[in-house]
């Protein structure tokens, strides 16, 4: 087989019945049966039966004649190496941990081997499905809350958009921030939360003068995506490492910790707390 290219997707229909997963797409596409299994490990490839499509991991599934699949390869994404989240609790229902930098919260069809939802289904015990329910930037590292089922993750996601969890972050900015701020505007960069209020409050930790950077703590009362590192950054004060809101040169990992995370569970109604800066 001639050097693949480093990215592509082929879409195939199935049209005999009985039709063996892996020897199939191997036929079809002219890829090695290796590289499917690979592809399929990873979240590379689809199955489309009618109007739902999901991700198709079994070589051995027999086929629906009429169904659709599809495959993804991104070398860039299938090289990648999931760093290791560690488990703060397991609660049945819902699972809580510490995500690491590098680590998605979500995959794509390219793949999920690097999301913290399939590495809990992975490596749970007794093993159960993951479901998102709220999302942490790959490039930050902090507390995330994953669902092992549906009805958790539409509760849970319920108490985010009810802003009945109370989360906090730390973050090290560029420059002396001396001062408490809440600002609250629309936000409208390059997303489609356009023109949905957003509210962020800082308060101001300590200073080092030897390198100019601030320790911040941020509280905030929505979730739109990059809140906290735009918000910053439209303050003046850019977060150390980040590559997208700041032109100071970056060479560290972006200084984002989402640390704090307080809710009352919405199935033993106990009141959850956790605390990266006193985990005890």
């Amino acid at each position: 087989m001639s050097e693949l290219p480093n990215q592509f997707e082929k879409h195939i229909q199935v049209t005999d019945k009985d039709s063996i997963a892996v020897d199939f797409l191997a036929l079809e596409s002219g890829l090695s049966k290796q590289l499917i299994k690979k592809l399929m490990r990873k979240g590379a490839v689809w199955q489309t039966i009618g109007k739902k499509t999901q991700r198709l991991r079994r070589a051995k599934k027999t086929l629906r004649c009429g169904a659709t699949l599809h495959i993804y390869y991104d070398k860039v994404v299938l090289d990648m190496i999931p760093p290791e989240p560690r488990l703060l609790a397991d609660e049945g229902y819902y699972s809580v941990w510490h995500k690491p930098y590098g680590m998605l919260s979500q995959g794509s069809k390219w793949g999920d081997h690097c999301t913290i939802t399939r590495w809990a289904e992975q490596y749970l015990s007794p093993q159960r499905n993951s479901f998102t329910v709220h999302r942490l930037d790959r490039a930050a590292n902090g507390l995330i809350i994953v669902a092992h089922e549906k009805k958790a993750a539409a509760a849970l996601s319920d108490l985010f958009q009810r802003r009945q969890i109370d989360k906090r972050y730390r973050v090290l900015v560029h420059g002396q921030f001396d001062k408490e701020i809440t600002l609250e505007k629309p936000m409208s960069i390059e997303s489609k939360i356009d023109e949905r209020d957003a509210k962020s409050h800082f308060s101001f930790v300590k200073y080092d003068p030897e390198k100019n950077q601030s320790l911040l703590d941020v509280n905030i009362e929505t979730g739109r995506k990059h809140q906290v590192r735009r918000h910053s950054a439209e303050l003046g004060f850019p977060i150390v490492g980040d590559r997208l809101y700041s032109n100071i040169s970056v060479s560290d990992n972006l200084q984002l910790t989402a640390y704090y995370l307080a809710f009352k569970c919405p199935f033993s109604q106990k009141q959850q707390v956790f605390n990266l800066l006193d985990p005890e």
